[in-house]
């Protein structure tokens, strides 16, 4: 059965990703791509549903692992009383292929050993059909479009519809495990060599590792997350995954359970502050691209999400034979989030791009063209109930977040004509402007509560406020924005971490009905930087940093009673929500005080 979500290690090869867990099994493998049928899958059912363990058969006295430096290069240490011996998980960068080499090393005694896959596609239901390569100790499993070939100098053998292996390791001695996945009407994939492979790996993230231009507190988290950002990106197209699982529950045992394979718009500005700001411009630039790409089209058509290749249509279905994590069902592919109207990616998009300007970055000569065919469209849908930042399901709603990213549509659209030159009708957008942030603060502020609500209409209050300093919407110490961080503090605090979703709003269910959302305890973080309250930043940062696992990755939220990480991982917006806000302690008594205040520039 699957272990905990914070049991698990990402390895990639930025084109595909796979979660091993701490006693050597991979449960999660998504192959070819993010958004592809799994290979293997146990991590939403059980063993049946596909994975792959190397571990040892007899009684483990102690685990522990780590990443080799400062790279996606798993190493799993086991104890046991006749030795100890090192599994080494990683994916070489992609050459015409998929691999996954696993290592075995034996550090001291003997250690009996067994290796255990069992190799499924389509989710758990394809079972292939395996057979002999033609190669020495190759065993080929072809079903359907797939085709997957592992390699390997011990013998396997088939058990139950299962391969396994049983072989010992002595000290100084490497057994290699590779397996290669290609399409089945292309050649069987060509072997490589798993040790020229890690030697490779090395160098790669190296490389790429030593463009990191952060030296503040908490370099190695730092660090850990901009590496799994560089995982959860699809380097084809520079489109970033939200997380390279689907269904894993935001509370245990419950039904939000969403697929969050795919690339989302709202998270572009805060993207690119991270990569940019960190030394990463290439793949900032690349984002860039993406967005463009994706975005391109008439702008009634824009989405919220897209596949990594820019697909649109994401249509959500079931997998109803699979018993879901921990029991959580149902379990969702795609995501019918896609068709909503959120008007918040509009302003999303129209800020990354400004932002990119005064970066001085390189935007493509067709930009400015888009952002105005964008805006003038804003123009005309700006007063429309939507779906607002957390994709409610059902009727829309005036969701105040969504009306002030509305705000920074046209706002950034004005700075950009006037900074950069770029012809506008300004005095139409500035018009516009003003009048959304009236009705904002007439509409969105309830007096009572001295804070802005959810929406509209709502005394329910809602943790993607806390934005509205940073994207300049008022000023940090305005009052309502002080009223704002203490109601929230009051209603939306949870032992020390903060919930998306007002209680009061399921006055019936366990409270809270779900983790807490960790990118927004990180947000309220933001907020005090603005504001001047520094011991309190610093404080809740720590406590966020905190519930990392073992090897630095954070899930979508955290259980503050269960102690448990809940939601899909690792999420790419948690991880970045941390690298903003380290940068925003570490510069918070500059001049600049960025990423706090670079968003309303």
């Amino acid at each position: 059965m699957p272990g905990r979500i914070e049991d698990y290690a990402l390895i990639g090869d930025c084109e595909t990703a796979a979660l091993v867990g701490r006693d050597g099994s991979m449960d999660w493998l998504c192959w070819p791509y993010f958004d592809s049928d799994a290979c293997f899958a146990s991590l939403l059912g059980d063993d049946r549903n596909g994975h792959w363990q190397i571990s040892p058969k007899h009684t483990i006295t102690s685990t522990s692992r780590r990443y080799r430096g400062d790279s996606l290069i798993l190493e799993t240490r086991f104890e046991t009383e006749s030795g100890v011996v090192t599994l080494t998980d990683f994916m070489p960068p992609r050459g015409k292929a998929s691999d996954v080499v696993r290592l075995v090393r034996g550090e001291s005694g003997r250690v009996e050993m067994r290796m255990h896959m069992v190799l499924r596609f389509g989710f758990g239901v394809n079972i292939p059909w395996v057979k002999r390569g033609e190669g020495p100790q190759e065993l080929l499993a072809i079903c359907g479009p797939d085709m997957a070939v592992l390699r390997s100098p011990i013998l396997t053998h088939g058990e139950a519809m299962t391969t396994v292996a049983d072989f010992s390791v002595g000290e100084g001695e490497t057994i290699p495990f590779v397996m290669s996945y290609g399409p089945s009407h292309l050649p069987v994939p060509k072997p490589i060599d798993a040790f020229d492979a890690l030697r490779d790996t090395e160098a790669f993230w190296a490389e790429w590792a030593g463009h990191c231009t952060y030296q503040g507190e908490h370099r190695d988290l730092v660090m850990r997350s901009l590496i799994t950002l560089k995982g959860l990106i699809f380097q084809p197209s520079g489109g970033i995954v939200a997380a390279p699982t689907t269904s894993l529950p935001e509370k245990l045992g419950g039904a939000r359970n969403w697929d969050y394979r795919f690339c989302w718009l709202r998270d572009a500005t805060f993207t690119l502050f991270a990569l940019m700001n960190n030394g990463y411009t290439a793949e900032a630039s690349d984002w860039h691209r993406w967005l463009m790409r994706a975005a391109a089209g008439a702008p009634a058509e824009m989405q919220i999400m897209y596949s990594i290749y820019g697909n649109r249509r994401l249509l959500e279905w079931q997998a109803d034979w699979l018993p879901g994590y921990e029991g959580a069902q149902p379990v969702r592919i795609g995501n019918a989030a896609h068709g909503q109207l959120q008007l918040d990616v509009y302003g999303e998009l129209i800020d990354a791009f400004h932002q990119w300007r005064v970066a001085g970055l390189e935007l493509d000569g067709d930009t400015w063209s888009m952002e105005r065919a964008v805006i003038e469209h804003l123009a005309e849908i700006w007063d429309q109930p939507d779906s607002g930042i957390w994709e409610r399901r059902g009727a829309g709603k005036h969701y105040v977040f969504s009306k002030v990213m509305c705000w920074v549509a046209f706002d950034r659209g004005i700075k950009s004509s006037e900074k950069f030159g770029l012809k506008a009708p300004v005095e139409k957008w500035r018009a516009l402007r003003d009048e959304i942030h009236r009705d904002v603060c007439a509409n969105g502020f309830d007096d009572e509560q001295n804070a802005f609500v959810e929406h509209y209409g709502s005394k329910m209050l809602d943790a993607s406020v806390l934005l509205l300093p940073a994207v300049g919407f008022l000023p940090p110490q305005d009052p309502r924005v002080l009223g704002t961080i203490a109601a929230i503090e009051k209603r939306l605090m949870h032992r020390g971490f903060v919930l998306r979703h007002d209680p009061r709003e399921t006055p019936d269910e366990p409270l809270p009905v779900e983790g807490a959302f960790l990118a927004c305890s990180l947000w309220l973080a933001d907020a005090y930087v603005l504001t001047g309250e520094l011991d309190k930043a610093k404080e809740l940062f720590e406590r966020v940093v905190s519930v990392a696992n073992d090897v630095g990755l954070l899930a979508e939220e955290y259980d503050p009673d269960a102690g448990r990480q809940t939601g899909n991982f690792p999420q790419a917006l948690t991880h970045i929500a941390l690298i903003v806000t380290a940068d925003n302690l570490c510069t918070a008594m500059s001049e600049t005080g960025k990423p706090a205040m670079q968003r309303s520039r």
